[in-house]
């Protein structure tokens, strides 16, 4: 046919682009030159260092101290301990998640999430609330309904719903008991067998589950992705014991379970987990003498969410459950943008089970079963992190299993050193959070929204966002030296550093010596010099002085101190650059600001 090639014509020629085949070698070198290139031009590697050093230089280390390498190669498959695949074909059940506090605001948003593309019903319920008036037109035969965190009142609750429901029932739906983590966030006993066993028996009749092992709560404490799957794996079997005790059978008892677990916006790890979730009780099960497939639904982190710029809780949402779709979970629930902020609205709901929406119908992430399978990275970080959490499970069990005392210390207590890790991460801005320590913004409107129900959650950005709750009465003069164009790098950064901690800045404007930046002055205690290096040599130390003696009681340096810059360490009072503790620096600033 005219204006096609023949197949003949279509074979590439020298210099054309080759799709990997049998007969292709693999070489890194080419790659490290060219990137080595590109990280010496931003002075990020050595101009004397080797091309090899690209590795270390962009490979990062997760909390589990796995590493991350910036590309995959065929060795990382070489040594590989586990396999598995996950077993969900087609779309994913996209739960949505419902707070309810009144039964008839509560059955609005149900019969609306489940009319404009939701499937399930993710619901936290309120005190003395009427859980059948809620559900009232649900049709219960076709949208499974879960509980988030309930309590054995709740849980009976909605079993004397599923009880009153003229025919069969849909499956997925659960009674979503786990008294085991319950126990652990409350740091109490958890409530006796036999109470959990008299429910779990009503969930067998009914042919739901009555059980969930939900990784949500440790994550929500800041446990790493291995100390989730860790402890996840540990409730798992804590469930089994206690059923076959009960003269389940390791199938039916399998039947029971669910598994609820955190998607976060890092989307290879979290692709990861998901994958390596399924291996770890595919073992479990083995060992057990059971076989069956894996329930697991997947919610997108709390801890990851802002109260400030919530809008960007959109798009980790988006990322977390893209990650959590490709890694193969059965029901996936997208939190509200706003829920941080309080009851979501109808606005807020819309926006998360609409992302699931676009990613299944328009994306067609869904269309392929695992598509990160056989990635040489993911295989690895699959394998890795499954690794990682067998061995936290090992410390569990020898500490008398998820339900002993000993062994909530133990995991409590090294879920602490994670997160103060985190938190240490998050300080220094090595772990950015994109409108809380990163480009935040002093002067927006917080949509408002009713008080819900709180979850208890460590947010990775606490720290900034409980100075952002009290900002700093006063100012900071930000003296700004020279033209736009030189000092607006160093003003924008430091700027951004100042408003993370909720202070705010005057800022001098162009400047084009000492006494037009002093003329500028507005009496503020604190200033802080934004110049280039080539400015700050020919007049940053008179400027220093100058504003000391127009008033400034606390000089500051965007930038470092130094012989670079002709400004002596003991000339300035602080100074913030790049890896600075920047909550650290804050406080500094803050307490200068009260005095």
């Amino acid at each position: 046919m005219s204006g096609l090639k023949e197949p003949e014509d279509l074979q590439p020629s020298e210099g054309e682009l080759r799709l990997a085949g049998d007969d292709d070698v693999y070489d890194a070198s080419a790659w490290e030159a060219a990137t080595a290139a590109v990280l010496r031009k931003g002075r990020r590697l050595a101009e004397d260092a080797p091309d090899s050093d690209v590795w270390s230089a962009l490979t990062r280390t997760t909390l589990d101290g796995i590493d991350v390498a910036p590309i995959g190669q065929p060795s990382d498959l070489d040594g590989l301990t586990t396999s598995g695949r996950p077993t969900r074909a087609g779309a994913w059940d996209v739960r949505t998640p419902v707070q309810v506090t009144d039964a008839s605001a509560a059955n609005e948003a149900v019969l609306q999430d489940l009319e404009n593309g939701a499937t399930s019903l993710f619901l936290r319920l309120g005190a003395d609330v009427d859980l059948a008036a809620a559900l009232q037109g649900v049709l219960l035969d076709l949208a499974p309904v879960v509980l988030d965190r309930p309590t054995l009142d709740q849980a009976a609750a909605l079993a004397a719903v599923l009880e009153a429901h003229d025919g069969p029932l849909a499956e997925g739906a659960n009674l979503s008991l786990d008294p085991v983590s319950d126990a652990l966030l409350g740091d109490g006993e958890a409530p006796a067998d036999e109470q959990v066993l008299a429910l779990v028996r009503r969930a067998f009749q009914l042919g739901v589950r009555g059980l969930v092992v939900d990784g949500t709560a440790v994550h929500d404490r800041g446990a790493s992705d291995a100390q989730e799957l860790g402890w996840a794996m540990a409730v798992g079997i804590h469930h089994l014991r206690v059923l076959a005790e009960a003269g389940f059978s390791p199938e039916e008892a399998a039947r029971l379970v669910e598994f609820r677990l955190a998607a976060t916006d890092e989307q290879f790890p979290t692709i990861a987990k998901f994958r390596a979730a399924r291996r770890l009780w595919a073992r479990v099960l083995e060992v057990s003498g059971a076989s069956g497939e894996m329930l697991l639904h997947a919610v997108t982190s709390r801890p990851m969410t802002s109260r400030f710029d919530p809008w960007v809780n959109m798009l980790r949402g988006t990322v977390a459950a893209f990650a959590a779709g490709v890694g193969g979970a059965d029901s996936v629930t997208v939190v509200p943008f706003d829920e941080p902020l309080g009851q979501p609205d109808a606005f807020g709901r819309r926006i998360a089970r609409n992302t699931s929406s676009l990613l299944i119908e328009e994306s067609h992430v869904a269309a392929v079963a695992d598509p990160a399978g056989g990635s040489y990275a993911v295989e690895r970080l699959t394998d890795d992190l499954a690794i990682a959490a067998w061995t936290e499970l090992g410390r569990i069990e020898a500490d008398g299993g998820a339900a002993a005392p000993a062994a909530r210390e133990g995991v409590l207590a090294r879920i602490e050193e994670v997160a103060a890790q985190r938190d240490a991460q998050v300080a220094d801005r090595s772990r950015p959070l994109t409108g809380v320590s990163e480009f935040p913004h002093l002067a927006e409107t917080l949509p408002e929204r009713p008080e819900g129900l709180a979850t208890p959650v460590r947010h990775y950005g606490h720290a900034f966002e409980a100075m952002r709750d009290e900002p700093a009465a006063e100012p900071v003069f930000l003296a700004t030296m020279g033209p736009i164009a030189a000092h607006t790098a160093r003003a924008t950064f430091v700027s951004n550093l100042f408003a993370a901690g909720g202070v705010a800045v005057e800022a001098a404007g162009p400047t084009d010596g000492v006494e037009s930046l002093v003329a500028a002055y507005g009496g503020q205690r604190v200033a802080c010099l934004a110049g280039t290096d080539a400015a700050y040599a020919e007049w940053g130390a008179a400027a220093v002085q100058a504003l000391r003696e127009a008033g400034a009681a606390y000089v500051v340096l965007a930038g470092k101190p130094g012989p670079r810059t002709n400004v002596a360490d003991d000339a300035v009072d602080d100074w913030a650059a790049m890896g600075v503790d920047a909550l650290g620096f804050l406080a500094r600033i803050r307490e200068e600001l009260s005095r």
